[in-house]
């Protein structure tokens, strides 16, 4: 097995996305886990899914579906659902799959991309030593029990160690400093992507990380080993 790297929220930034890969340059036996919210905000969620999708020939990845995949899936049949997604980033998203059209609608995306979201993605993924979620987790259950709600919508300040012992890599809630927010006991990288800040991707196991933003500017660093 070769290196484990979590890539933190996404959120359209195509470019940006472009620029950490080249950076990363995984390999066949590197595993790749997404940590969600591919889609909003940024204004290319249609070409970010489309490069993922390239992506799982090219490594072994894993996507875990992100609190605004959720929104978008559930707006297929939910006009409710619909509205609210277009008013906290889905405009930009469906924008992506019609940019020319003035009636932006859900049948402008394509099947294979649906095919990505509902059967590819999946709610959490675990290893030996990390959790990874979207939002977070109970820290009082496994990860096979978890709720859906709480791996997506749960914020990173309300963290707590993991009874496992595992350390939680997760995204969601954006950090204001632009660098990832490590407690020892879990770790958030979600920097801003798609709202002007970079994309994070992080090795868990060297501790290393890459950022890239949407003029392709990519910097390096290294987190601090906590004392047992």
């Amino acid at each position: 097995m070769g290196r484990t790297i979590a890539i933190g929220d996404i959120h359209g930034a195509s470019r940006a996305l472009a620029a950490l890969l080249d950076a990363i340059q995984p390999m066949p036996d590197d595993r790749l886990i997404a940590l969600g919210d591919y889609v909003s905000r940024g204004i290319d969620s249609a070409g970010v899914i489309e490069r993922l999708i390239a992506l799982r020939s090219q490594t072994q990845l894993v996507c875990l579906r992100g609190n605004h995949e959720e929104m978008m899936m559930r707006s297929r049949n939910n006009p409710a659902e619909l509205r609210f997604w277009l008013s906290v980033g889905g405009e930009m998203a469906l924008m992506s799959y019609a940019p020319l059209r003035m009636n932006l609608t859900l049948r402008s995306v394509p099947d294979s991309h649906w095919e990505f979201l509902d059967d590819f993605c999946v709610d959490r993924f675990e290893t030996e030593t990390h959790l990874f979620a979207h939002g977070g987790v109970d820290p009082e259950l496994p990860m096979a029990a978890q709720s859906p709600a709480v791996l997506r919508w749960k914020s990173f300040g309300q963290a707590k160690p993991h009874e496992s012992g595992k350390v939680l890599i997760c995204g969601h809630t954006p950090q204001s400093s632009g660098l990832p927010n490590d407690k020892g006991f879990a770790i958030c990288i979600d920097t801003g992507a798609g709202s002007g800040g970079p994309i994070t991707a992080l090795d868990v196991n060297a501790r290393t990380y890459w950022q890239a933003n949407e003029e392709k500017k990519v910097t390096t660093g290294a987190l601090s080993f906590w004392s047992s």
